[in-house]
């Protein structure tokens, strides 16, 4: 699944555990008639694909939902669920144009005649 929309929110990446878990948040706001703010988790090694990104650039997120069941002290089931993202892409940058010369440095066609045949299908 993915989530477009422009980044609102960047957090510090933060670290739990003996073993080093990691995990940075992500929210993006969605471009349709009710924006919705979605924070994504980045865990682990995808922590670091946010490095390159700020507030206010437009992103696609690659994203999977998570969902987890937790039994609390009283016996009871909860549920938890949870929105990861696995890879980020920036949308904000058009293609870069060719560097190709001004239309007015080419030469014009001086050996065309209107009394050649028209061969094109349209």
């Amino acid at each position: 699944m993915e989530v477009i929309g422009k980044v609102k929110l960047i957090g510090e990446v933060q670290k739990f555990g003996s073993n080093g878990f990691r995990k940075r948040e992500l929210v993006v706001t969605t471009d349709e008639q009710y924006p919705q703010m979605i924070m994504i988790e980045f865990v682990q090694d995808k922590c670091d694909l946010l490095n390159s990104y700020k507030v206010g650039q437009d992103v696609k997120v690659s994203i999977n939902l998570r969902g987890r069941e937790w039994i609390n002290p009283q016996g009871e089931a909860k549920y938890f669920n949870s929105v990861q993202g696995w890879r980020i892409e920036n949308l904000g940058s058009a293609p870069k144009a060719q560097n190709l010369p001004p239309v007015d440095q080419f030469e014009p066609a001086s050996d065309i005649s209107d009394e050649e045949p028209d061969d094109l299908p349209f």
